[in-house]
């Protein structure tokens, strides 16, 4: 990159998720600013993307619009370089459901689900064919957006018609009893384990965003060969769904220690409190490099 390039931080949009994009958008532009990049906030909410004038773009949009394989079309037919997944890995990892077909298609570790569309409303058959609890998700939502967990058929019909606000196709998914994790890669390599711990039913918006309850454990508390395993299975499901330059892959892990995909993210949170800093902190990573090493990528594959 030259000493006077330029470099867009795109952040806001109009996604569920906007709030959490701002907060990112500012860690990150501060962080390259500081820097000494020459960087500048861009919204794509309230500037229209014919006035962006960058030579590239570091997006920390979340959610749709920013995180789905649209912005990223737009850009390359800008011919504008930018960070993360292209298109296709970004369309496919915002999709869960598309997402655990790859992971079935690759024989990678995932829960039982079902697909539900809105005139499918046998729950009873449904709870009976998933173990009789299961979490329940908008196909294209992030940050736990729609999400929640049922046991009985009018929770589930309560749980579905909520995750039909978001999307026409909602995914029922086994309820796993057990510990949540998150595993970021960065440019191939695969940081340490941050597990995620919390109070409440399972890790939620408030869990994520809201609570003081929550705790992080990096790197997570687990055996060396368990650790391999799970990082092994976190790439391949990043490179199943054709994502790469930064991500973040969600697991769980059973009672019999046996491990679950959930899903990829292509751009996940950067506050300096977000779980990839995190993960990329005990890979002794400062904020600002991190940063820095997620532009390079832009530069080293799209220049």
């Amino acid at each position: 990159m030259s000493q006077n390039a330029k470099v867009a931080v795109m952040f806001g949009g109009r996604s569920a998720e906007r709030e959490v994009s701002l907060r990112s958008g500012k860690a990150v532009l501060s962080a390259l600013q500081d820097a000494g990049i020459d960087a500048f906030a861009f919204d794509p909410k309230e500037q229209p993307l014919s006035s962006l004038q960058a030579d590239q773009v570091f997006i920390v949009l979340h959610g749709r619009g920013g995180e789905d394989g649209t912005m990223q079309g737009a850009l390359q037919q800008l011919g504008l370089p930018y960070t993360g997944s292209g298109v296709l890995g970004s369309a496919l990892a915002m999709d869960k459901i598309r997402c655990k077909w790859l992971f079935q298609a690759q024989g990678l570790p995932t829960a039982p689900f079902l697909v539900v569309r809105p005139d499918d409303t046998d729950y009873a058959a449904m709870l009976q064919q998933l173990g009789g609890k299961v979490m329940v998700k908008p196909a294209n939502e992030g940050s736990s957006i729609g999400m929640s967990a049922a046991s009985n058929a009018a929770e589930l019909a309560a749980a579905i018609a909520t995750a039909h606000q978001y999307d026409q196709e909602v995914l029922v998914e086994r309820w796993i009893d057990g510990r949540e994790f998150t595993i970021a890669i960065l440019n191939e390599q695969v940081l340490p384990i941050v597990e995620m711990r919390t109070p409440r039913a399972f890790y939620d918006y408030e869990a994520k965003y809201q609570a003081n309850s929550t705790e992080y454990l990096c790197p997570a508390p687990l055996t060396a060969e368990l650790t391999a395993a799970m990082q092994q299975s976190a790439l391949a499901a990043f490179k199943a769904v054709g994502a790469s330059g930064w991500g973040r892959v969600d697991l769980m892990l059973d009672q019999a220690g046996q491990h679950y995909l959930l899903e990829v993210n292509t751009v996940p949170g950067m506050t300096e409190k977000s779980l990839v800093p995190m993960a990329a902190k005990a890979a002794g990573y400062s904020f600002q490099q991190l940063v820095l090493a997620i532009l390079q990528q832009a530069q080293a594959t799209r220049s």
